[in-house]
């Protein structure tokens, strides 16, 4: 059997270079051994990281051969070679971009920062209106992750009576998805003149945002089989003909914490028990963490008040156009760019507090 350890930690800083390269020669070694595909799941996992790794390194060395440019740039610019100056000029924009994000990134450390992450969201009260919230904004974070090139999946979408969603639950797959999306976990409060209201009134609506991490197999969490009630049933949304006629769709209850988890994405029930598992178990040792830091109430203060004077940001689009974050008092007047995921300035204004804190 392969002798594999997940090295989302074990590869080192994000500016430890040559750990990331023997990490990735680690892997390599994996996938010559004749037991590679033995075990799908470690195998697809393995071949993730080195992935992962393969493309760091090879952006890393890019950024080394664009400072060595830039140095060779600088040398022709202090002889008055102009278009060497605004080369220079250009390639440093460049680098410092790219640090940028590096220094983000080594913020981002916390236990699975690193990782993939479990979004999941839910309306506040108002019916249609916070119904229509939620969706907006998971189609925001659809395409915050279009824009990162992360992948996503649908795990769960239960449509609204009449449009919008009841709630949605997705799993985003990149580097430091979690660590990101962590910045985004609260209430989220849109203020605008309804499109469904026929004299045209300012509606104020409020949806839940809550994120967790999507846990490896080296993650133990204890969930005892009498613990659990599972109910099956026909999936509510589109899938094909399969989904529809059979009681594909899963839902766990975990009786102790009254947690509650679904999954109707896949064709198989069995596949969508495997996921809704793999939620719950991220959704408990979220819940353990808190509970061992004592800070239970921030953690699911939205389930407890999805309404005023609870929000993290407020997106107005009446009778002026700003959308701010309560926590850092960042404040952005492009609203449509926000919506339509351009998120990063309040993500990382946000983890550079955590941080000064």
């Amino acid at each position: 059997m392969l002798n594999y350890v997940p090295g989302w930690k074990t590869s080192g800083g994000v500016f430890d270079i040559a750990g990331k390269e023997t990490r990735a020669a680690e892997l390599e070694t994996l996938t010559v051994s004749e037991d590679f595909w033995q075990d799908q799941e470690k195998a697809q996992a393995i071949l993730k990281e080195r992935a992962s790794l393969v493309n760091t390194i090879s952006q890393w060395k890019k950024y080394e051969r664009g400072l060595e440019d830039a140095s060779i740039f600088l040398e022709m610019a202090e002889t008055g070679d102009l278009e060497a100056a605004t080369e220079l000029e250009n390639q440093a924009a460049e680098l410092e971009k790219v640090i940028s994000q590096a220094e983000l990134e080594r913020m981002l450390g916390g236990e699975h920062d690193a990782g993939h992450a479990i979004v999941s969201l839910h309306p506040g009260a108002g019916g249609l209106e916070a119904q229509d919230w939620a969706e907006m904004l998971l189609r925001l974070y659809l395409r915050w992750a279009e824009r990162k090139n992360y992948k996503t999946q649908m795990v769960e979408y239960l449509p609204g009576e009449g449009g919008g969603v009841k709630s949605a639950t997705l799993t985003v797959e990149g580097p430091y998805a979690y660590g990101y999306l962590r910045a985004e976990a609260g209430i989220h409060r849109l203020v605008r003149i309804s499109p469904f209201d026929a004299n045209a009134r300012r509606h104020t609506s409020f949806a839940s945002v809550f994120v967790y991490p999507d846990l490896d197999d080296t993650v133990e969490v204890d969930i005892r089989p009498e613990d659990l009630r599972v109910d099956t049933y026909r999936s509510s949304g589109a899938g094909g003909q399969h989904v529809n006629k059979t009681d594909s769709a899963v839902r766990l209850t975990h009786l102790p914490t009254g947690i509650v988890v679904a999954c109707q994405n896949e064709r198989s029930q069995h596949r969508n028990r495997t996921m809704a598992m793999k939620i719950l178990r991220a959704r408990l040792y979220e819940l353990e963490l808190e509970k061992q830091k004592e800070k239970m109430e921030d953690l699911h203060k939205s389930k407890k008040d999805i309404a005023w004077g609870s929000q993290i940001r407020s997106y107005v689009l009446h009778p002026y156009r700003m959308v701010k974050d309560h926590r850092t008092g960042v404040e952005v007047g492009n609203t449509d760019a926000v919506l339509d995921g351009e998120i990063d300035t309040f993500i990382e204004a946000y983890l550079l507090q955590r941080i000064a804190a």
